[in-house]
């Protein structure tokens, strides 16, 4: 059996349980390509709480997705099983036995050979994410694009926040840094060493003011020639787009890029072997009464899907 989502020429998309792109909600894992997973989680936000009702967010503007990518012309139920898996387990007030939970209800995921798209949540849900992943598949090449490089050393002495999980995960050897690129990072640092942190853990780092002059095939290439077959996995924080664009995120930074081209940046990353997806740090109660931060971040959604679909057809 495989799995898709209802069809919204039979039934308005206004109607029906809210499940990430109107897919069926399955417990199961068999015959299962891609689980959208929620995170909701806000727990180690350092500024702005509100990311736990992200996944709830970003699963009610999804209804508007239909299954046909015009630009990498691809149909996602084609060339995949999906299904919305649910939320993973939270402990709020306790993040880390809240992280030891996210890798416990993950890890299953993986192992059944099922891509994981998690939902956010705060950012640093991908530290469960990545130990799940790395048990299974071992380091993966990490493709991040966010305003922040989130590798700090610790918040008020605390070394669990949505700041510092990309310095764990090198830490911990869940990520392969030399295969890796963090991107779109902008804004005001607490130092001028903070510029050379990302490299100094072995990330390529392009920050904004680099990659706003890259076009996003460049882009491409380079994670391409970065991660090369290596098992990855794509991370794309909301505030990695210009507040203008996606207002709902509790740490925005201005001056990034428009949605349409953080789209055509995650679009670009065609033919890379991801293993787990994420959509982080949406925080609706922020939003204007359009919710166009989670048409953003389901929009960003729908392109990860398609990446999965492109490298299945070409496979094919």
């Amino acid at each position: 059996m495989r799995y898709g989502p209802i069809d919204s020429s039979r039934s308005p998309r206004f109607t029906g349980v809210r499940t990430f792109m109107r897919l069926p909600y399955v417990e199961t894992l068999d015959d299962v390509d891609v689980a959208v997973i929620g995170i909701p989680i806000d727990d180690a936000v350092s500024f702005k709480s509100g990311a736990r009702f992200g996944p709830e967010g970003i699963r009610s503007a999804s209804a508007l997705l239909r299954p046909f990518n015009q630009r990498l012309h691809v149909d996602v139920t084609e060339h995949l099983s999906m299904i919305d898996h649910g939320d993973a387990p939270t402990v709020p007030g306790y993040h880390e036995r809240t992280l030891e939970q996210i890798q416990a209800h993950l890890e299953p995921v993986h192992r059944a050979g099922v891509i994981p798209l998690c939902l956010g949540g705060d950012h640093s849900m991908v530290l469960g994410e990545l130990r799940a992943a790395a048990a299974v598949h071992g380091p993966v090449a990490l493709v991040h694009l966010d305003a922040h490089a989130d590798v700090w050393d610790a918040y008020y002495g605390a070394r669990y926040f949505h700041g510092t999980v990309f310095k764990r995960a090198v830490e911990e050897g869940l990520v392969d840094a030399t295969a890796s690129v963090q991107a779109g990072m902008r804004g005001t640092l607490y130092g001028a060493s903070d510029i050379e942190e990302p490299r100094r853990l072995g990330y390529d780092a392009i920050y904004w003011d680099e990659l706003e002059q890259m076009a996003p095939d460049a882009y491409g290439d380079r994670v391409r020639a970065r991660v090369g077959d290596r098992p990855a996995f794509l991370s794309f924080d909301i505030d990695f787009v210009d507040p203008a664009f996606a207002p709902a995120t509790g740490t925005p930074e201005v001056g990034g890029p428009s949605s349409g081209q953080a789209l055509a940046y995650v679009r670009a990353l065609t033919g890379i072997d991801f293993r787990g997806l994420d959509c982080v740090e949406v925080a609706p109660v922020y939003d204007q009464p359009a919710n166009i931060t989670a048409w953003v971040a389901a929009s960003a959604c729908f392109e990860m899907l398609s990446l999965l679909a492109l490298r299945r057809a070409r496979a094919a």
